[in-house]
């Protein structure tokens, strides 16, 4: 029992750190918790536990529901074809980079190019929406059309990797009769538990909220899925409804980004080997360079095509470079089924952390986008936060 609170201290220290650093430098804290992660996850031989490694998870999955949950029905409808087309360009043109890339300049085999193109193709929900919370985002226009692509990209990842790898198994289509029930019924459900139950110190509802999104986490897993992939579909479903429950969904914020988030970003430092980093580094940086370049080729004439301003446009394909969860968990399922080799895991994993990092920075820090129809889209305490932002020059 001692050893895991001397754990726990530990995973806790480096997330104090990275919050600090956050606040000092001007950087978002989940890029700051990967970057801590590799230098002192590492330097510290830090430990993943299985409960480490559930909190992670955990983080994940609610965050994911978060980030669903706080896109707005109406302009979700208003840009559905943009978010469709972003989103479309976003994972196909990387993943048959990614693939070709591998295949033919590095050599690899059919299968370890297959995956290589799928962990190249994502885009972090997580990490954009992390973003988007903290420069103020999330809430306008842009930000509920930037999520609403990489939930597009996202779902042709996973599509992708069934139909090449996983297959279509029953499990898969009773998993997707409960999702589909789920989104009609827990709206209704979760109106009579708010009313009867909402408002008290214990909280009953989010605990019912997160009930719901790991009932549903357990049976994306077992039937070949990802935990995240239901949790974004019901925020979505119940974004109507939380409109009317914004207190809700900042007490969950709260709660995710102090005691489970920290643990989902470090952890993906941590998986960096930073030997890898080293011995590897061309076939690293060669790889994402592939994937920003495809991502470019593809999001920014799109964003071009429906009137995005040039620096709107650029910011929104940095973002939707960023990968993290889908492309580690795509590595990572490669490398159990010996598609690919030790290795190419970490060329890949590494490639797709640097590409949540990288391109997050340089979005933020010169090509943060402020045109006046993104400021009338916010409310005014945000509106002033993004002027007083851009006053700064930050």
């Amino acid at each position: 029992m001692e050893q895991n609170f001397a754990i726990a201290a530990q995973w806790v220290l480096l997330a104090l750190i990275a919050t600090v650093f956050s606040i000092r430098l001007g950087i978002s804290v989940a890029l700051m918790e990967i970057a801590v992660g590799v230098i002192g996850g590492n330097a510290l031989n830090i430990e993943i536990t299985p409960w480490v490694t559930f909190l992670a998870g955990f983080g994940a999955v609610v965050l994911t529901f978060l980030a669903g949950a706080e896109i707005d029905p109406d302009s979700l409808k208003e840009n559905m074809t943009e978010s469709l087309v972003i989103g479309f360009v976003s994972f196909l043109l990387p993943f048959l980079g990614g693939m070709g890339f591998a295949y033919y300049v590095f050599g690899w085999d059919a299968n370890a190019s297959k995956i290589a193109g799928i962990a190249l193709s994502t885009t972090s929900v997580a990490v954009v929406y992390a973003v988007m919370v903290e420069s103020g985002l999330s809430s306008s226009r842009l930000g509920q059309a930037i999520l609403a692509a990489c939930f597009i990209t996202d779902l042709g990842t996973v599509v992708a990797l069934g139909i090449l790898f996983t297959g279509f198994s029953m499990k898969v289509v009773w998993f997707t009769v409960v999702l589909v029930v789920t989104v009609f019924l827990v709206t209704p459900v979760a109106k009579k538990v708010f009313e009867w139950y909402g408002g008290r110190v214990s909280e009953p509802e989010i605990k019912f909220i997160f009930l719901i999104l790991l009932a549903l986490a357990y049976l994306a897993v077992i039937s070949g899925s990802e935990a995240v992939l239901p949790a974004y579909i019901i925020g979505m479903a119940m974004a109507r409804f939380f409109k009317y429950y914004k207190e809700t969904l900042h007490k969950m914020r709260a709660i995710i980004f102090a005691a489970f988030t920290p643990f989902y970003f470090i952890k993906a430092g941590v998986l960096v080997n930073p030997s890898a980093l080293y011995t590897m580094f061309g076939s690293i940086l060669l790889f994402l360079l592939i994937k920003m370049a495809a991502k470019f080729i593809g999001v920014l004439p799109a964003t071009k095509f429906f009137k995005y301003e040039k620096t709107t446009g650029i910011y929104t394909t940095l973002l939707m470079s960023t990968g993290l969860t889908f492309g580690t968990i795509s590595a990572l399922y490669g490398l159990t089924n010996n598609y690919i080799d030790s290795n190419q895991y970490s060329v890949l994993v590494a490639a797709v952390i640097l590409s949540a990092v990288i391109p997050t920075i340089i979005a933020q820090k010169w090509f943060f986008p402020v045109p006046s129809e993104i400021v009338q889209t916010l409310s005014d305490q945000t509106a002033n936060k993004v002027q007083r932002s851009v006053e700064h020059g930050n």
